[in-house]
């Protein structure tokens, strides 16, 4: 099948799906300082899609046009769940799904996802052939599905959602025509093993024949404690040669530039690179990949360019008031008059809000490091409880500044 993968310059560089992290808001800003080759969401439960509460989690799965390609990732253990998810994100107008076979958190693996996956490959390839038949030309609305149908057509036929308008007017037109909706690959982001290194499990991903493959380059059982085995990526790209030709490999640990990034795909031969830690507090972390020109074979110029730019304190303090705000405006909307639970700011309880505020600081120790003063400046911002405080915390330091 031919996808937006086939078409990607080589070497590409992506952002990883990285929960409550890379979340729409997160995403919006990449777009708009720095886009990456290809977008992942964060990771998104499957279950939680299909169930009761599927409204709550349909916010990490907002996006917008200048994000594409992107792909939504999802986890679960359950191969009829994976199906009626997947009929979702097709619908929802995404590039390609991504299945998450390789997260170490115990509650994604009590369901059976994420790296429990690695221990399982009968239920593995259940999953996988899941996620396929449900983004398959035959899936759609044209067929039985737990997701209510009115949810799916409501956010199939809003144009002024978050979500693709081009993709779902595309399906809309089909279905009146009586043909099939267009599908969308479906890809892997996993580990090298689960209590040791065990390449019988690449391979196996190998022969299901992907579109990409992406791997962590350690096992579950290391977490992130320990380095990244980058030294075991040529034997992997030298399986996919003999397995897998098509299928792209995404090598991803411990990389924290773009230039980096560069000399990790040069040398170890994987066609792409994934980055997580090292995009916090940098939407603009891609903003190098702007200078890359690629030739007719798809091939990159990418020796003797500068791609990483550093930004100065005053610069990433304008950003993260831009993001705060954003965040506010997104996942802690304010209500109408009415609303008994109106707090003094003007804004709802925080149980009622999508996310708490507390997410956002997260971000606070990324965007303020790197200079004098900035650990003092981080002590004020933590204090924050909303987006014009963190506006005021700012201006009064670049004021004193």
């Amino acid at each position: 099948m031919c996808s937006f993968w086939s078409s990607l310059p080589r070497p590409f560089f992506v952002l990883a799906p990285m929960a409550n992290v890379t979340d729409s808001v997160f995403r919006k800003l990449f777009a708009k300082y720095g886009k990456p080759d290809v977008t992942w969401t964060e990771f998104v439960s499957a279950d939680g899609l299909v169930s009761a509460g599927q409204k709550k989690l349909l916010v990490d799965l907002e996006y917008t046009n200048k994000e594409r390609p992107i792909v939504a990732q999802l986890f679960t253990g359950h191969p009829e769940v994976m199906r009626e998810a997947a009929v979702l994100v097709k619908t929802l107008g995404f590039d390609g799904l991504d299945i998450n076979m390789g997260c170490p958190d115990r509650a994604v693996e009590k369901q059976g996802g994420g790296a429990a996956l690695i221990k399982d490959t009968v239920l593995a390839l259940k999953v996988l052939e899941a996620a396929r038949d449900g983004v398959d030309l035959n899936s759609g609305l044209n067929q039985k599905s737990k997701i209510p149908t009115s949810l799916l057509r409501s956010y199939e036929g809003q144009s002024k959602s978050s979500f693709s308008a081009k993709a779902t007017k595309d399906n809309q037109k089909l279905k009146a025509k009586g043909e099939k909706f267009q599908t969308i690959p479906v890809s892997v982001k996993t580990r090298i093993g689960y209590n040791k290194i065990d390449l019988n499990w690449i391979k196996f991903l190998l022969e299901q024949k992907l579109p990409a493959l992406t791997v962590h380059l350690r096992t579950r059982k290391e977490m992130s404690e320990v380095p990244a085995h980058w030294e075991i990526m040529p034997e992997i790209i030298k399986m996919r040669n003999e397995i897998a030709p098509a299928t792209l490999i995404i090598g991803n640990g411990d990389v924290e530039s773009l230039e980096q990034a560069r000399e990790y795909s040069e040398k170890y031969g994987c066609d792409g690179i994934m980055i997580g830690r090292g995009i916090f507090g940098k939407p603009w972390f891609f903003e190098g990949l702007k200078k890359l020109k690629t030739g007719k074979s798809g091939l990159r110029n990418i020796l003797n360019t500068k791609l990483d730019f550093e930004k100065t304190p005053e610069e990433r303090l304008k950003i993260l008031v831009e993001h705060a705000k954003l965040f506010e405006k997104t996942f802690l909307p304010a209500p109408t008059l009415n609303n008994k639970s109106l707090n003094k700011n003007g804004l709802r309880q925080a149980s009622k809000n999508i996310k708490n505020f507390d997410v956002m600081k997260k971000h606070f120790k990324a965007y303020v490091s790197g200079w004098d003063g900035a650990k003092e400046l981080r002590v004020k911002l933590f204090e924050a409880e909303y987006a014009k405080d963190v506006a005021a915390v700012v201006k009064e330091y670049i004021k004193e500044r």
